[in-house]
Formats: structure tokens, sequence, C-alpha cells
């Protein structure tokens, strides 16, 4: 069960982005995906790193929680390989507010191992993005 309720991004798959598990608006989220075999791209296992950036942009947006939250920019790094079956936990932290640019800082980790990290710019528009 959640602890805080998400007001943005209600229709997106939890089974390609993860299951938050906190949020607190605008300060922080945590959510957490299972890898499974549709993200692998080879015959070890390896998922695509997509996966992994989905889960850390979709915990940026749920620290943020705003209807109208978008990915302005992001810097990421990829630290290590994830394979099929790995449970990853995303942990999203607002660090700075300036008008309606957001930057948050996201690690993703498999246990207690870092494998993602980065800086994502969220912009809170005055109406949907795709709204004229």
């Amino acid at each position: 069960m959640v602890k805080g309720v998400p007001k943005t991004h209600n229709k997106i798959s939890r089974e390609l982005v993860g299951e938050p598990v906190e949020i607190i608006d605008g300060k922080r989220a945590v959510v957490r995906l299972k890898t499974t075999d549709i993200m692998k791209v080879d015959d070890k296992g390896l998922v695509h790193g997509g996966f992994t950036f989905g889960l850390a942009d979709y915990a940026a947006m749920l620290a943020v929680n705003h209807p109208y939250v978008v990915l302005y920019k992001a810097n990421v790094k990829f630290v290590k390989p994830v394979k099929v079956g790995d449970v990853l936990t995303a942990i999203a932290e607002v660090a700075n507010v300036k008008d309606k640019y957001y930057q948050v800082e996201v690690n993703v980790y498999r246990n207690k191992e870092k494998v993602f990290t980065g800086e994502f710019t969220c912009v809170v528009l005055d109406h949907h993005v795709l709204d004229k």
C-alpha cells in the first residue's frame, strides 16, 4: 500500500515503470519495480536501460506530484547493469525549486547497490502539455 496519493501519471503502466511506495508532495517519492522477461534485450537477461530510466522518471514525477508536471531535461548515469528478476527501488528527492522548475535527484538501487543516478529537471505547467 502506498503512503501518499499519486496526482500525476495516473494511467501509466506500473508493470513497466513501477509501483509507488511513498509520495510526499513536492519533496520525495519512492517507487519499486520488479524487472520481467519482457524488459530483456538478450538471452543473458540484460534489462534495457529505458526501463530503469522510466522508473527514475516516474519517481521524479511523483516527487513533484502535480497533475501538469513534465520532464524538461535529465542528466543521468547508468552505474551497473540490471537483469531480469532484479527488484529496483528508485528514491527521488526534490533538491531545489525555482519558479515552476523542480530539480529532482534520483537514485535507483538493487538492494543497497546503486545501479542508476540522475538529476531530473521537471516543470509544472499551467495546463496539460497537450492542451492548446
